[in-house]
């Protein structure tokens, strides 16, 4: 089959996120977040699990940074815990928590691999939702702030910023449906978070402006994918209203510094509607240098009166992950194009900053016969990723300015509420011993990065039991 070649330069990379790989809570005067708080609760997450060792990577940062090496990724997108630059959120810096940073960065520099800093995906100190967390509008500014020091200390050996990670399952996941931290259900609460998310959002790109700084500044959102289960004129208005609620309320503010009407108009109905300042909408539309992507699946959408908003989801026909969620390659080019045509120019550059699989995965021999040549085998992964990875070649040919693509994740490691009973990484975590064990997917990764090019034969629809990996 014909190798299908990706733009020189293009980015290939992996990622993590603080409190799901690097343990050490209580270490070097980092404070409590509301990630311990929620998952030291019972009953938040799968068996009690917590995020207190995970995968030690404030310990074993140099380790994983060979396994990138051998690998050959250009790129590392990680992000920076909060609690562990302000232990309460303000006052003081903590030097300690910020040489970690900078020692991360500089052993990343000193092999050629680009760090990537995603400035919040989650831990908010606790001590600040003691305040009201991101429901007080008060915590966009102190978000800024945090994100101005950092953003000075580390400029330079970090070029490439990300401001917020998934600020919809901040607002929602974690204040509507109270699935992750810090846990509630309310409705109203939800749209204010999402509104202080995007204005912190903002005022962080304008600090990053003011100060000159080199390098580039963005955001990743999560593109949820929604089409209409049936043709039916109910399902159809519903799948749009959902993309609206999902995408579109996060998007139209970015690029268009408006929120899209048919939702303001269903959320103004309930009494939802967040209160917003002057001037905030031009602060969240301050230019920024690139999207992050992070998609994984599609959802079916059909009208159901009954649901908050109108529209119930339901998981498509196709095979699915662990984690439910169906296998659909082609959502991802239709997400690219999309963006890609109805938020130009605006929207100068993409970078797809999560896509991953999470599957059964288990070691083939007893750990303590695990050797350098054990291989965990992903057959499913290697395919996921592998139709995944055509998909964005497409949109590529088609145009789209893509400039890279992380693998979610390097590392098995603490699923939030799911704890450790997912594992999305390239490499096997055995939690007790730490032991990293390569995964067939990851000598898949290191192929595809070292041709620059994947083989045509992924944009065949084909059984997975096919296809030489």
């Amino acid at each position: 089959m014909a190798a299908l070649e990706f733009p020189r330069g293009f980015r290939w990379g992996t990622a993590t996120a603080s409190y799901q790989v690097e343990g050490a809570v209580s270490e070097d005067g980092r404070g409590e977040s509301i990630w311990d708080r929620f998952s030291h609760t019972p009953g938040k997450t799968a068996n009690g699990d917590t995020g207190d060792i995970a995968c030690d990577e404030y310990h074993r940062y140099p380790e994983d940074i060979e396994h990138m090496k051998r690998l050959g990724v250009s790129s590392y997108r990680f992000s920076i815990a909060w609690p562990r630059i302000f232990p309460t959120g303000r006052g003081q810096p903590n030097l300690k928590g910020l040489d970690y940073y900078r020692r991360l960065v500089d052993a990343l520099r000193a092999v050629a691999i680009e760090p990537v800093a995603t400035l919040y995906h989650w831990d908010l100190p606790q001590a600040l939702q003691e305040k009201g967390g991101w429901a007080n509008r008060d915590t966009a500014h102190w978000f800024a702030e945090y994100a101005d020091y950092v953003m000075r200390k580390l400029s330079g050996p970090v070029s490439l910023w990300i401001t917020q990670n998934e600020p919809w399952v901040v607002a929602f996941l974690g204040h509507f449906y109270g699935e992750h931290a810090p846990g509630l259900r309310d409705p109203r609460a939800a749209f204010a978070v999402a509104h202080h998310l995007l204005l912190s959002h903002g005022l962080a790109v304008e600090a990053f402006r003011e100060e000159h700084l080199a390098g580039r500044i963005g955001i990743t959102l999560n593109i949820q994918l929604v089409h209409p289960a049936s043709a039916s004129p109910a399902d159809q208005a519903a799948s749009r209203l959902a993309d609206g609620a999902l995408n579109r309320w996060f998007l139209d503010p970015i690029f268009r510094g408006c929120y899209p009407e048919d939702v303001v108009a269903l959320v103004q109905s309930q009494g939802w509607m967040p209160n917003i300042g002057s001037g905030d909408m031009a602060t969240i539309q301050r230019p920024i240098d690139f999207l992050g992507v992070n998609y994984y699946t599609r959802t079916l959408i059909a009208a159901d009166p009954s649901q908050p908003l109108g529209v119930r989801p339901l998981p498509g026909p196709g095979a699915k992950t662990q984690m439910g969620w169906e296998v659909y390659p082609e959502g991802l080019y239709e997400v690219l194009t999309r963006l890609y045509k109805e938020y130009q120019p605006q929207l100068k550059q993409l970078y797809i900053t999560e896509n991953g699989a999470a599957y059964d995965d288990h070691l083939p021999v007893p750990v303590e016969l695990v050797n350098d040549d054990t291989t965990v085998h992903d057959p499913e992964r290697v395919e996921y990723l592998g139709r995944h990875f055509y998909q964005a070649w497409r949109a590529i040919q088609d145009g789209v300015p893509l400039a890279g693509y992380f693998v979610w994740a390097l590392l098995d490691n603490f699923e939030w509420a799911l704890g450790y009973t997912r594992r999305f990484g390239l490499l096997y975590v055995d939690y007790p011993t730490q032991r990293r064990v390569w995964k067939q997917s990851a000598h898949f990764y290191q192929k595809v990065i070292a041709a620059n090019a994947i083989d045509s034969s992924y944009g065949e629809e084909r059984p997975a039991s096919d296809r030489k990996p």
